[in-house]
Order: structure tokens, then C-alpha cells, then sequence
């Protein structure tokens, strides 16, 4: 999967107001100046990486936007 698609992907969990930053990303891909890093991370940063993600705290707009899903899931569908 090319890193625009993975981008477009990620852009959709996102309010509009962060499509700027998102943009900024995409044109570093295309451009070139974004590049992979050099080494992988190691088991214990991947680790303390998730760690640290999951102990912030989850905002009010998350929170509306998957209960809206959720909503929208436990309807019936109109055939």
C-alpha cells in the first residue's frame, strides 16, 4: 500500500481542521523528503510507543464519533 493511500486512510479518522498537517505529510512522501527510518524500532520502543498512546486521554470528539458508529450499526438496515 503506497503511503498516500495510507494516508487517505488515516486522514478519514480526522477532524477537517487537521487536513493542513495530513497535506504536509503526503507532499513529503510524494516529494521525497519524508523517508522511512533508517533502522526499525526495537521491541521495547514499539512497546513504550503503545503505552504512552494508550494513556492519553481519549477526547470528547472521539468518544461522539464512535458512539455515532455505533448507532449507526445497531440499526436495521432498509432493504
Amino acid at each position: 500500500m503506497s503511503p498516500t493511500t495510507i494516508l487517505e486512510r488515516i486522514r478519514s479518522l480526522f477532524t477537517p481542521d487537521a487536513s493542513e498537517h495530513l497535506d504536509s505529510i503526503e507532499n513529503a512522501f510524494v516529494e521525497g523528503t519524508l523517508k522511512q527510518p533508517v533502522r526499525p524500532m526495537s521491541d521495547q520502543e514499539l512497546a513504550r510507543a503503545i503505552r504512552e498512546f494508550r494513556s492519553a486521554p481519549v477526547s470528547d470528539w472521539t468518544l461522539a464519533k464512535l458512539s455515532g458508529r455505533f448507532v449507526e450499526t445497531s440499526r436495521p438496515r432498509e432493504d
